[in-house]
């Protein structure tokens, strides 16, 4: 998975936008749906936030307040340090965090969270509940089209095909599975899931 994130660094806000392969995708709604999660993120309260696995940092860009981004991927992290120039984004593994017991406020993840196998989605969880007390995760909704859980064959611009582990969620699901929390947005496209660590 790390070579896929680092080879689509330069098409990865297609996703987003609906451009390039994404533009002849049936997606009703979706740019709607964009506009409101991006609303729903830039609505959380201002704090010490960190975004784990930013990607492009499109989320990261919406939240408010001392933000840092982390990402594996070198690619990844040049176009979000570019696009943020007042956020700190540094390269870095989700697993451990590389940051002090409550040194933040929030953790959270877009799109992150749906590709840990088991086993790896406690470690991360247990990581962020020792770095800050909230944890808002972003992830893709479950839909008709789509198994709870799937492999992908993920198709880049060049060619290159990825095989990529996939979760789909409802928002109660995603919640009761991070331990209890609020549902912040269950849309056809995107769930948002805000918890308390507990820290």
């Amino acid at each position: 998975m790390r070579a896929y994130y680092e080879a689509r660094a330069g098409e990865y806000d297609d996703w987003w936008l609906g451009r390039g392969l994404y533009a002849e995708r049936d997606r009703p709604g979706w740019h709607e749906e964009v506009e409101r999660l991006c609303s729903v993120v830039a609505g959380l309260a201002p704090c010490r936030v960190l975004d784990v696995a930013c990607g492009t940092g499109f989320l990261t860009r919406r939240l408010r307040g001392d933000v840092v981004g982390l990402d594996q991927s070198p690619a990844m992290v040049a176009v979000a340090a570019a696009r943020m120039p007042d956020a700190r984004v540094v390269q870095g593994d989700a697993v451990p965090l590389p940051f002090a017991d409550g040194e933040l406020d929030r953790v959270f993840t877009g799109h992150f969270y749906g590709h840990l196998l088991p086993g790896e989605r406690e470690r991360f969880v247990a990581e962020a509940r020792r770095v800050a007390p909230e944890l808002v995760v972003v992830d893709s909704a479950l839909r008709q089209d789509v198994d709870a859980e799937e492999w992908q064959e993920r198709v880049l611009n060049d060619g290159t095909r990825h095989r990529v582990y996939k979760r789909f969620f409802r928002g109660a699901e995603l919640a009761g599975e991070l331990g209890g929390g609020e549902v912040l947005h269950d849309g056809r496209w995107f769930v948002v899931v805000a918890c308390n660590n507990g820290v």
